[in-house]
């Protein structure tokens, strides 16, 4: 037997026009806890839903135990939910609640009060039983949601953002209880949440979602230190993400400094994304052991840790946490060891569409006609439109736009913004600026005729 208990093949589920997971390939073993993770509208809660049967995936299939599952409603799986929303039954005291679905099933008597003391010991609420739910803390009822769902001993506990609605202090006690619940029970796990404090205390894997697409599968210490593209660095705890170059394999320059470090078998001078981690910059007092020098222009005392942002010496802000402070305005030496810069694959190294000539000095791509130098194009003709980050200037009106958008993502590099838009056809053009927007900021887009490049269309064949 596989020991994965719940396998989930080239699934896809689209609202109207908005596609909202894409191809999404996933298998969980049996007994793990394993977490969805990602920001609000990633598909994250839509790919829990299609699990518990609430909703029916456009294409691909879940397999339970090696059985496609499509078609059996959500009370005839073998699956319990608890979700944000307590939905306990404000007429029902505890007791009742917890073995409501147990008398629907028909349970015996003896069988059903053997099973509710036996859970309302596991979320330590023995002493409740008689209680209102009305009357009992938030952290309380949702022990009481808990409990209702495992007391029918489900093979896979879906929990959708279920501590969302706690306080802080209140919250964090919750996951110490879950993570020992899980140990208790041995049954599969499959939280959805946007914390990544809590999918990294939580879970044995994580899988991070962006715009209905996995990013990354992996432990939390691998999604942690090992991240994949920028879009994890970022999400997953505090980064310092840099553009930078693999020299050759065991050598990277950034900060417009050359560093030793472990990655290998990107080729020679190829421009990459590098990830170090507030914590992983070290400072030093012995100059052979210095790479770089400092400027401390912020620090800030976290309980932990003193979190610290330098001007290097080559005109890069960095992000450094340490357990000692230094003062504002003093030079600091600096060193970062080989293990602990993440080199990434660059997604993408400047914006590409198709695109066609409606014109002499005429182009349409992002749903919008733009001008620039058509010569050897013809009308009509399909052709690669390129145009570097840098080359696309943002507006904070439309008089002068071709088009416009909505910032979407902000990725701070060290030295500029890289900011994705949605422009108003759907699409996205990526975008570097010195400039700060914040995110869902309306942006007219405009870009110059001598910053667009025209090529011959490539057939995939050739």
């Amino acid at each position: 037997m596989k020991d994965y208990i719940i396998d989930i093949q080239h699934l896809s589920k689209s609202f109207g026009s908005k596609k909202v997971l894409d191809d999404i390939n996933l298998y969980v073993r049996r007994g793990e806890f394993i977490t969805l993770l990602g920001p609000s509208g990633c598909g994250k809660t839509t790919l829990l839903r299609m699990i518990a049967g609430f909703l029916q995936p456009d294409e691909g299939s879940i397999l339970l135990d090696g059985k496609d599952i499509a078609g059996i409603p959500p009370h005839e799986r073998p699956l319990n939910t608890v979700f944000q929303r307590y939905a306990l039954f404000p007429h029902l005291d505890v007791y009742d609640n917890i073995a409501f679905g147990l008398k629907l099933k028909k349970t015996p008597e003896d069988e059903i009060d053997k099973r509710v003391r036996k859970v309302l010991k596991l979320v330590a609420m023995s002493d409740y039983e008689d209680r209102d739910v009305e009357t009992l803390s938030g952290g309380q009822q949702q022990r009481i949601a808990i409990a209702r769902a495992i007391v029918n001993q489900p093979k896979v506990l879906l929990l959708d953002e279920p501590l969302a609605a706690l306080d802080l202090k209140m919250r964090k006690d919750m996951q110490i209880e879950l993570k020992e619940m899980h140990r208790k029970l041995g049954i599969t796990f499959i939280y959805v949440t946007h914390d990544q404090e809590e999918a990294l205390t939580l879970s044995d894997t994580i899988v991070v979602i962006n715009e209905g697409k996995i990013q990354q599968i992996g432990t939390p210490t691998d999604i942690y230190n090992e991240p994949v593209n920028a879009f994890v660095a970022d999400f997953i705890g505090e980064s310092n993400i840099l553009k930078g170059k693999m020299l050759r394999d065991r050598r990277v320059a950034f900060i417009k400094h050359e560093f030793d470090c472990v990655d290998e078998g990107f080729g020679e001078n190829v421009k990459v994304d590098v990830v170090v981690r507030p914590e992983d910059i070290y400072f030093t007092t012995d100059p052979a052991k210095c790479q770089f020098t400092a400027k401390v222009n912020s620090c800030v005392f976290k309980g932990v840790h003193y979190e610290m942002f330098v001007d290097t010496d080559t005109g890069y802000e960095l992000m450094i946490q340490d357990y000692d402070p230094y003062p504002v305005g003093s030079e600091v030496m600096l060193y970062i060891d080989p293990d602990d810069i993440q080199v990434m694959k660059k997604e993408r190294t400047e914006n590409k569409y198709l695109g066609k000539v409606t014109g002499e000095g005429k182009v349409e791509f992002l749903g919008a006609e733009f001008e620039c130098n058509t010569e050897g194009f013809e009308n009509g003709e399909e052709v690669t439109v390129k145009i570097h980050f840098e080359k696309v200037d943002l507006l904070d009106h439309e008089d002068e736009a071709i088009t416009t958008g909505h910032v979407e993502f902000i990725l701070y590099m060290g030295d500029h913004y890289h900011l994705t838009i949605r422009t108003e056809s759907g699409e996205k053009i990526w975008v570097d600026t010195n400039d700060i927007w914040d995110k869902n900021d309306f942006v007219g887009i405009k870009i110059l005729p001598k910053d667009i490049c025209l090529e011959k269309v490539v057939a995939a064949n050739e």
